[in-house]
């Protein structure tokens, strides 16, 4: 683990600390829908993982400090190799990351060589690099529909997100055994008795989350599609099955209406809360800018591969891929 700040920043603004610091070094502060409001309020962009780092590499910025977690940091990377890339902690990681380790990866594709590899952002670069094709939750359905229906596919790290994308498109993707312990902890049973408590509200859920989830969903989507959703939806009160800091900006764009986060185990435990994205805090993002460090590394050839596969995405997702152009890494 990192080791824990020495110095005494008591005495520091660190907001206006913060603000000198992104003019000095010519920065742009990026911070994910799940990050703390007080880190979402002051950043250039926020939004979901891979939005952000197309948003910072069309900036003249020298500097991306990314308010995330580690596998977006390196998207970002991949994405502005010219760019000092800092993340205010290198522990903030991921549990979907954490589940599929590289090599793990490359023997289970080695014995499945008739499939593909569809793999959610939610990784490392080095799998990233292993894989045909990178998805979001955006991107994901877009991207499926695309593929032949004979085509053999391997989907990971994410169970649920493959679950639901083989449910509702009619696959049998053979999928890696990962979850996200945020949406993992949502329980069906406090999902309910919320549901009793406001009848008329309608429940927005991300795809990582289980099927008994998502089967009491309205609308299943992304973090921004279901911010998206917080604006269309005709009602006045919303239960959000996600990482509950994406309330922070339905907060901000419709205060005249109610969020709800869903419960987890116990009806009111912080279970549900990132504990990665919880690492990044005001006094690290200052340092990092200061020190700029911790700074992504990454080989060359390692980023060259690794975008490949977010280029097919991109591709994919923008209708410039045939169907046959679908090869393995």
């Amino acid at each position: 683990m990192t080791a824990p700040i020495r110095e005494n920043l008591s005495g520091l603004d660190l907001r206006a600390e913060i603000d000198r610091l992104r003019k000095e070094r010519n920065a742009v502060i990026l911070a994910h829908y799940y990050q703390k409001p007080e880190i979402q309020d002051l950043a250039d962009f926020v939004g979901d993982s891979l939005e952000l780092s197309r948003k910072a590499a069309d900036t003249d910025a020298d500097v991306i400090a990314f308010c995330g977690v580690k596998f977006m940091a390196e998207t970002a990377k991949i994405l502005s190799p010219e760019k000092i890339v800092v993340l205010p902690d290198m522990d903030a990681g991921c549990s979907l990351e954490d589940s599929c380790p590289p090599e793990q990866f490359k023997r289970f594709r080695a014995a499945h060589p008739d499939h593909i590899a569809l793999t959610y952002i939610n990784c490392s670069a080095a799998v990233k690099a292993l894989s045909d094709v990178i998805v979001t939750s955006s991107s994901a359905e877009t991207i499926i529909s695309q593929i032949p229906p004979e085509q053999k596919i391997i989907f990971g790290p994410d169970r649920h997100l493959g679950g639901y994308l083989n449910r509702k498109f009619g696959r049998e993707m053979l999928l890696w055994p990962g979850v996200c312990i945020v949406h993992e902890a949502f329980s069906e049973t406090e999902l309910l008795k919320l549901k009793t408590q406001h009848p008329d509200a309608p429940v927005a859920a991300h795809p990582e989350c289980p099927p008994h989830i998502i089967d009491h969903a309205d609308y299943v989507g992304s973090t921004s599609g279901i911010l998206q959703f917080a604006k269309s939806f005709p009602g006045d009160t919303l239960i959000v099955a996600t990482e509950p800091h994406i309330i922070h900006q339905m907060e901000l764009a419709l205060p005249e209406k109610t969020f709800i986060g869903a419960p987890g185990a116990d009806g009111n435990c912080n279970c549900n809360i990132c504990p990665y994205m919880a690492l990044n805090t005001m006094e690290k993002l200052y340092l990092a800018l200061r020190d700029l460090q911790p700074r992504i590394e990454m080989d060359e050839d390692l980023r060259v591969a690794a975008k490949k596969s977010l280029d097919r995405m991109l591709e994919m997702a923008s209708g410039t891929v045939g169907k046959g152009d679908l090869g393995r890494a």
